[in-house]
């Protein structure tokens, strides 16, 4: 797979985490839950920037919005939509989503087709979304 579309791939699953904050966020009850769910969306809108600027670097089209199908967007959806059944049960989502997004990390990283630059964006990212997955298991404990 090319560099682009392995960037691609990466911002439009990264763009989904965004919406997903974003609207888990919005439906969270507990306000300490609320601030930190804010603090990973603002972390995670940062990391789409990086990747946006290493496909605009390679002449490729900007993601600005999510991708609406596919598992990335069901999967933060299903984190947002949990809110309505509790912050625990959220919780649980939130790290199911960040999982999900580590793993597609870590394939793009085992790509022998990245040229220097895209890979050392991408291992850059890779930590950001490593302390989402963190945030993840730190949110599932607090409130389970």
């Amino acid at each position: 797979m090319s560099a682009n579309s392995v960037l691609k791939t990466l911002t439009d699953t990264a763009f989904d985490s965004v919406e997903g904050y974003r609207k888990a966020a919005e439906k969270a009850n507990s306000p300490q839950l609320k601030q930190a769910l804010n603090r990973r969306l603002e972390q995670r809108e940062q990391t789409v920037g990086k990747l946006n600027a290493e496909i605009s670097r390679q002449g490729g089209e900007l993601i600005t919005k999510g991708t609406v199908t596919g598992a990335a967007h069901r999967t933060w959806m299903s984190i947002a939509d949990a809110f309505e059944n509790g912050d625990e049960a959220a919780a649980e989502r939130v790290e199911e989503g960040e999982d999900y997004l580590k793993g597609k990390f870590e394939s793009a990283l085992e790509d022998d087709d990245l040229d220097p630059q895209s890979r050392a964006v991408i291992q850059q990212c890779y930590a950001e979304i490593s302390e989402g997955e963190r945030f993840g298991d730190m949110i599932d404990k607090q409130f389970d």
